[in-house]
């Protein structure tokens, strides 16, 4: 397993500044909305439950969570989320996989080119890059480090890999992410976050890793972007 992929301010920050707290509020609530267009109930919906719970570790209002969850079930009108993903090239060809929740969806294909093409990048076309990665269930533990019971624990749960880097990550199928995640709960492993994400099968070393990062870090800045993928070794 190469490690996970992602880059996003929402994954595993300790600290978020002032200056980007509004944009992290605009996209927790937006993820909220558009998970509540299957149910407004985070207990019969999965996908509502996970955005739900990110949103709270990162202070999201609770009138915020229930004005986002209305949003999405349509009790209080608003505009209608349209999510997408796309695919890219950053500088040296690396990969880029884009998840955008937006409610323009010119505007947010013009700033992404905008932002590709500035930098050495482009936009592809679909199933440019998706084959490079996984698409698998990500589940991200407290503790940074297990016993050989817990480890045995999890692969019960039905893990398919475990990583312990920095911390504990644990990888599942896609489908499984629900159930395996209900089994650590209950095993009493602590939760710090969850989700489906696109992991790379091989990571490459960019020439221009500092223009990688300022690529990946004008994305994410964007209102639009949730979540980018890369499979840049950096």
């Amino acid at each position: 397993m190469s490690g996970h992929s992602k880059w996003a301010t929402t994954k595993r920050a300790k600290e978020v500044t002032d200056s980007k707290r509004s944009s992290l509020f605009t996209k927790l609530a937006k993820a909220i909305s558009l998970a509540a267009r299957d149910g407004g109930d985070p207990i019969m919906n999965f996908k509502l439950r996970m955005a739900i719970d990110r949103a709270k570790k990162f202070s999201l209002p609770k009138d915020n969570i229930e004005r986002a969850i209305k949003s999405g079930t349509g009790e209080s009108g608003g505009q209608a989320m349209e999510e997408i993903t796309y695919e890219g090239f950053g500088p040296d060809g690396i990969a880029l996989i884009m998840e955008v929740i937006t409610d323009n969806k010119n505007r947010a294909v013009s700033e992404i080119k905008h932002i590709l093409s500035k930098n050495g990048g482009n936009l592809g076309s679909s199933g440019s890059v998706l084959w490079l990665f996984n698409h698998q269930g990500v589940i991200y533990l407290k503790q940074n480090s297990l016993t050989d019971e817990q480890e045995l624990q999890i692969i019960d749960a039905g893990a398919e890999d475990i990583t312990t880097d920095d911390s504990i990550t644990i990888y599942t199928a896609a489908a499984e992410l629900n159930n395996v995640k209900q089994k650590l709960e209950q095993a009493n492993f602590e939760i710090e976050d969850s989700g489906l994400e696109y992991i790379a099968k091989e990571r490459v070393k960019p020439k221009k890793e500092e223009t990688i990062i300022k690529v990946l870090e004008l994305l994410d800045d964007n209102d639009d972007v949730q979540y980018v993928y890369t499979n840049a070794d950096i």
